[in-house]
């Protein structure tokens, strides 16, 4: 066996022991492993921010940036009547544009759940004329389809009176300075135990707003043993800004890709050993903005997706609905095109990890057991694939043009100048493991 193929086999050992231990000691199912893998594999998912907040169209923080209190915010719920809410569509656009789950919003920070709960009158079922549980339908939808179902939760909460002590935000909600944080607590595992209870099968939790009080006692360690009782192959998610702590399956980055800061809140965001994953928009905002037409184009979107993987990562693009439940025309529009360009390149997205070479100018490199994608997306007539010799056989992915390559002083290097490019991404696939006599 080459020296190569037997490192390759050392490294797959090491990453599985670590896997098996994941952050710290803590020692993780097998089930929940094998979940982190199928996750890894799925590469492309849809993020869905939805409440009440879309009627003002400034966005899912608009109960915090006009500093309205719970008095005038709580009368956007008696007109949310979203008569145009759609989930098969909904569905069947994600499965278009070639996503393989759907993370959507339960409750964001103003507190109100989009789906029927027994904790709080403050939901869609109990204060809306729509009287339906909006968040169900999506999910019987997605199991219908076969779209895996992650559950977007807020831990902040503007509009609860036992968030108390306040945190650094929603200090205008004009809550009084009082309350119970252990009831608080109490409440969000009441709901989560709602949640993996009555909508089937989930495939994760996201979690999201611990960051408002870093410093609090959160009980974690309590809520994830509830999670992984109720349903012990879903996944936690926290977009805690933080290096993963004991529990906890995927380190996710909001606006950024492992390893940058340029949103400013990876910081602290020390790699973990665990699937990464990240967050962006099609436009530039979460919840639904009237004024927001910065649509990322469809070349945007697939080098954002290709960048992530080439990471080792995960790309959760997210679209912000209107209020009657219309998704956005130019989303749709946009997403569907990335979902024919991956028709014809998903073999070098979907079942892939991050690749031999690391990240460059030019592009990224993915990888398979058996092969290796080049993913060329800025022009470049000749690339060299530092350090890399095990490989054979280049040739254009789907149309098998041959690509010219030799063997350089710092590794494998092939001429581009010859052969058609994409205008998007030149994705030049090579075997793997070659034997060289």
């Amino acid at each position: 066996m080459p020296i190569s193929r037997k490192l390759a086999l050392l490294f797959c050992f090491v990453l599985f022991c670590s896997a098996l231990w994941g952050e710290g000691s803590e020692p993780v199912s097998k089930a929940r492993l094998e979940s982190r893998q199928r996750f890894q594999d799925m590469k492309f998912g849809m993020f869905i921010h939805w409440g009440i907040y879309s009627e003002l169209a400034d966005g899912e923080w608009v109960m915090e940036t006009r500093h309205l209190p719970i008095r005038d915010y709580e009368k956007l719920a008696p007109q949310f009547y979203p008569i145009r809410y759609d989930p098969k569509g909904w569905v069947a656009l994600a499965k278009a544009a070639g996503m393989k789950y759907i993370t959507i919003t339960s409750r964001h920070h103003d507190g109100f759940s989009m789906f029927q709960t027994k904790q709080t009158d403050w939901n869609i079922v109990d204060r809306t004329p729509y009287k339906k549980d909006a968040l169900k339908m999506l999910a019987d939808e997605c199991h219908r389809q076969g779209i895996k179902v992650f559950l977007y939760y807020s831990q902040l909460d503007w509009h609860h009176p036992d968030y108390f002590p306040r945190g650094n935000t929603g200090k205008s909600a004009g809550r009084p300075e009082t309350g119970n944080w252990n009831g608080y607590l109490d409440f969000m595992n009441a709901q989560l135990t709602e949640l993996l209870t009555n909508y089937g099968k989930i495939d994760g939790i996201w979690f999201d707003g611990m960051w408002d009080k870093p410093d609090a006692d959160w009980q974690l360690e309590r809520t994830y043993q509830l999670i992984h009782r109720l349903q012990p192959e879903a996944l936690i998610i926290p977009n805690h800004h933080k290096k993963p702590l004991p529990g906890e399956d995927v380190q996710t980055f909001e606006k950024d890709l492992p390893g940058e800061n340029k949103a400013g809140f990876s910081a602290s965001a020390e790699l973990g050993n665990l699937p990464f994953e990240t967050s962006d928009t099609v436009n530039k905002s979460w919840g639904f903005n009237l004024t927001d037409n910065a649509w990322k184009s469809p070349k945007e979107i697939i080098h954002y997706l290709v960048r992530a993987a080439g990471r080792n990562a995960n790309l959760l693009l997210n679209i912000g609905p209107m209020p009657n439940g219309e998704i956005p025309q130019p989303a749709q529009t946009n997403l569907r095109d990335v979902g024919k360009w991956l028709l014809k390149n998903g073999d070098s997205i979907y079942g892939t990890r991050g690749g031999p070479v690391p990240p460059t100018n030019w592009g990224v490199t993915t990888q398979t057991a058996d092969r290796i994608f080049v993913h060329v997306l800025e022009p470049a007539s000749t690339v060299t694939l530092s350090g890399l010799t095990d490989a054979c056989s280049p040739m254009l992915l789907g149309t098998q043009t041959p690509v010219a390559m030799k063997a350089g002083g710092s590794g494998l290097e092939f001429d581009l100048a010859s052969v058609p490019r994409d205008e998007i991404d030149t994705v030049v696939v090579l075997q793997r493991h070659c034997e060289h006599k």
